[in-house]
């Protein structure tokens, strides 16, 4: 008797309640975007460290995607969403190409990102996107993205993994936040390109998910150039 009724407690204690599982179609693969607008130029630059957990995957890719001859943009967050977003977006950008005879322009590709972000709002792309590039009138301009689509035109914007520590040390150096008696003035190209390479400095010492290397798109009139910085790989 003794033996049964304990029996049944044990039944009971294994069984009280429903057991709920969890499961997440998401994974963050790291990764962090910068990106600079000037008067006649934008820079725009992500780490080449992909990664999950502790484990890196590999330390060769880049982040970035060139749009036009005029546009990139920056991708970071879950691998899998941005190779299905990144390759949606060429396929539309391809269908207006043919039907219109010419490429989008930068304002048109931030409308064309907006609109697909939102259209998946209700089970979003895991991706902090950023674009960069220069518009119909030669200047540089950068938009900045949340995951369902809202749109900012901003001077300068960081993105990824590493955005809270980066985002802080471009409001000093570029737009002078919190600095009595400050003039933002305009950042001219080289200037722009130092600061990112110190920014990617400072994240790899700080997010595992930074580093390895810097690939860096510098947008004019003339076209991109493309340039590349290796950074600490531990």
């Amino acid at each position: 008797m003794e033996l049964t009724m304990q029996f049944k407690e044990n039944i009971l204690s294994d069984h009280k309640g429903p057991k709920q599982t969890y499961f997440s179609p998401y994974a963050d693969n790291g990764g962090s975007i910068v990106a600079i607008a000037g008067e006649d130029y934008a820079v725009i630059a992500s780490d080449t460290r992909l990664s999950a957990g502790f484990s890196i995957y590999t330390r060769e890719q880049s982040k970035l995607y060139k749009l036009s001859q005029k546009s990139v943009l920056g991708c970071a967050g879950c691998w899998c969403d941005i190779l299905t977003f990144t390759r949606l977006l060429e396929a539309r950008m391809k269908m207006y190409e043919n039907e219109h005879h010419k490429q989008m322009s930068t304002p048109a590709i931030a409308q064309l990102v907006t609109t697909m972000l939102y259209y998946k709002r209700f089970f979003p792309y895991y991706i902090s996107n950023v674009l960069a590039g220069i518009d119909e009138e030669g200047r540089g301009c950068v938009y900045s993205y949340d995951p369902i689509g809202h749109c900012e035109k901003v001077q300068y914007r960081t993105g990824g993994s590493s955005s809270a520590l980066l985002q802080p040390l471009l409001d000093n150096q570029i737009g002078l936040k919190n600095i009595q008696d400050a003039t933002p003035v305009s950042i001219v190209k080289d200037r722009a390109i130092a600061i990112i390479k110190d920014v990617f400095i400072s994240a790899a010492e700080r997010d595992i998910y930074t580093g390895d290397g810097i690939v860096m798109h510098v947008i004019t009139k003339d076209g991109i150039t493309e340039e590349k910085f290796p950074l600490r790989t531990d």
